[in-house]
């Protein structure tokens, strides 16, 4: 069952990519007690993740803050070092925290997985945003395979 708004954020441990390297940490830590913008892509260093989501997002960081939001999360199932060497290729700096889900089990979590196995590409996530406060959503919206509408920086501020 897909997430949904009123729901809980699922209880996880993920990588995130810092400056002094991987980093474990808990879903708990990332959500509770803030506003979090968190945005899944089928993976780093694909076209449109590169081109438009991930760098919409850099660009529109001070928006969302503007808003309320205390933090902006992108994640992939993808492991930490490719989270990490996209995060630098794309300059996010301390703006996006770069999360890796390499088992896709916080993705499944949530109802959000995509199976691309048939074209290589393994399980993947949907491409998605949502906001959680205090670690219940309040947005979500998963865009239809293919499509880049619903979950860009630009929908996420009009829906704030």
């Amino acid at each position: 069952m897909t997430i949904k708004v009123g729901d809980s954020i699922p209880s996880a441990k993920l990588m995130m990519a810092t400056a002094e390297g991987p980093k474990e940490v808990t879903t708990e830590e990332l959500f509770g007690g803030k506003t979090v913008v968190l945005f899944g892509v089928p993976g780093a260093f694909t076209p449109t993740c590169s081109a438009k989501h991930l760098p919409g997002f850099v660009t529109n960081i001070a928006a969302l803050k503007g808003k309320g939001v205390d933090m902006v999360a992108c994640i992939a199932v993808n492991d930490v070092f490719v989270m990490g060497a996209w995060g630098k290729d794309q300059g996010v700096g301390e703006n996006v925290a770069m999360l890796a889900d390499g088992s896709a089990a916080f993705t499944k979590a949530m109802g959000l997985e995509f199976d691309l196995t048939a074209r290589g590409l393994g399980v993947r996530s949907q491409r998605f945003v949502l906001v959680a406060k205090n670690g219940v959503v309040t947005h979500v919206a998963v865009e239809a395979p293919g499509a880049f509408e619903v979950s860009s920086a630009e929908a996420v501020l009009a829906a704030l």
